[in-house]
């Protein structure tokens, strides 16, 4: 039986692993939830219930991760898990509640059950890397450049996600459903939201300078990017007068 080190990098490895194969499968088949929801993939639940199971291990399994961790009462850590915490109890357990027309809208018991898997092992890396496995962080940590620079892009992130999430609200709760969302970066693209969260988890990655960080990117990339390029599929079949000029994702790239 190989011990904790040994098996935390080959679930290492695995999470860059699962990277590429989720790029390669969203690449070619859309996960099917939120406006890309269709029949044909078994069971389903009520959207609001499967995003909270779904995205509840990112929450209960950190805290119980990182509780258990030898360094779990020392403060850099604990500043690290705070700003996770503050981007998963948001997205876990107060995003659904504040979904706007998720009455009657489901959500395949398979993607939850993969989201789920993911999150689980994803808490796990970089939960265990924090209070137990990783070298420690000095308090010099706080004033060295990978900190400050990984620190700005996580809160940069998660402020440009926010305010893309609230504007997609308002316009649903305004129009009764999806409409062309205006102003700020959606002139440039059509997924603020997902270009904010990738840019958090790279910050998250070199704040932390952790292989468990840069997993974790990695996955959102593979994760976001082809998911990015449906929506945007969607608008322009959606609405004739979608602007031509947006892009998916990144401005002015893809």
């Amino acid at each position: 039986m190989p011990d904790e080190a040994t098996l935390y990098r080959i679930l290492l490895m695995a999470c860059f692993a699962l990277a590429g194969v989720t790029f390669f499968a969203t690449g070619v088949l859309t996960a099917p939830y939120g406006r890309h929801f269709r029949g044909g993939f078994g069971p389903s639940l009520p959207k609001r219930l499967g995003w909270a199971l779904m995205e509840s291990p990112s929450v209960v399994v950190f805290v119980l991760v990182f509780a258990a961790g030898s360094r779990a009462h020392e403060w850099i850590p604990r500043l690290f898990a705070a700003l996770w915490l503050v981007h998963y109890v948001q997205r876990a357990w107060l995003d659904p509640l504040l979904m706007t027309g998720a009455a009657g809208k489901r959500m395949p018991v398979l993607v939850v059950a993969m989201g789920m898997s993911f999150n689980v092992l994803n808490s796990y890396l970089n939960a265990r890397w924090l209070s137990e496995l990783g070298p420690g962080y000095s308090w010099r940590w706080l004033v060295d450049l990978r900190f400050l620079y990984g620190i700005m892009l996580f809160v940069g992130g998660f402020l440009v996600n926010r305010w893309a999430d609230a504007v997609l609200h308002r316009l649903r709760r305004s129009q009764g459903g999806y409409g062309i969302p205006r102003g700020g970066l959606y002139e440039d693209i059509s997924c603020p939201n997902y270009f904010g969260e990738l840019v958090q988890w790279f910050g998250w990655a070199i704040a932390t300078w952790s292989l468990a960080g840069l997993s974790f990117a990695v996955f959102s990339f593979a994760n976001l990017v082809p998911r990015a390029v449906a929506h945007h599929a969607w608008y322009r079949q959606q609405f004739p007068d979608y602007p031509r000029r947006r892009c998916a994702i990144i401005p002015r790239v893809l």
